[in-house]
């Protein structure tokens, strides 16, 4: 099925993709590993949600199992020991305090990260749940190649963050064994959409130059 052609979700995904990648600065891709760090928490919501609704799910299990008190992260120089199991959330965490961003803009990312947060939560766990198929199955995958696009990636947070993105394109596109291949059978749809809207919104709110 050619999701592109059927769900409006599809086309904002292409959108996020198609954002001013090439030209953000250091400081502004920090600002997008910032909202990533929010994404990341509704992330692992949701695939709790998606767990307690479907508890007997072996795919699930096994998803969670990979992005959830996890090693497949470790080791990563002062963010994660060799060997140790944390959340992905936990990951970007750690990053993020490696080189701070400024404390006064900091505290307008985390306003901006709060507000996505508070949004994403107030939306039906239906819809929550399934968002993990579309993120898994060829949604994040994509966006993350198109952040990778960006240049430079100099600095304790930025590595991080590579690392993290690199490693995420792998786990999600194994045919087989991959994220997305535990994930689709859920089988996502336009339930979707407003999820991938607060994202994008809290990215360009957050580095208003990616719509330049």
């Amino acid at each position: 099925m050619d999701l592109a052609e059927t769900f409006q979700y599809e086309r904002v995904v292409d959108s996020i993709c198609g954002l001013n990648w090439r030209n953000v600065n250091q400081e502004e891709l920090k600002e997008v590993a910032t909202i990533y760090y929010y994404f990341s928490i509704q992330f692992r919501e949701n695939l709790q949600i998606a767990r307690q609704l479907y508890p007997d799910d072996a795919k699930l299990i096994e998803l969670e199992a990979g992005e959830c008190a996890t090693d497949n992260l470790s080791p990563w120089p002062g963010v994660a020991q060799a060997g140790e199991r944390l959340d992905h959330d936990e990951f970007m965490r750690r990053a993020l305090e490696r080189s701070p961003i400024d404390a006064s803009r900091r505290e307008v990312l985390d306003k901006i990260g709060r507000t996505y947060l508070a949004n994403i939560r107030d939306m039906n766990l239906d819809s929550r749940a399934l968002s993990i198929a579309s993120y898994e199955d060829r949604g994040l995958d994509r966006v993350f190649t198109a952040i990778l696009t960006s240049t430079p990636w100099h600095g304790a947070t930025l590595e991080a963050f590579q690392h993290f993105l690199e490693q995420h394109i792998k786990f999600d596109l194994d045919p087989e064994l991959g994220h997305g291949a535990l994930a689709r059978h859920l089988t996502p749809n336009d339930d979707v959409l407003p999820l991938w809207m607060e994202f994008k919104q809290a990215l360009v709110e957050a580095v208003p130059s990616l719509l330049i």
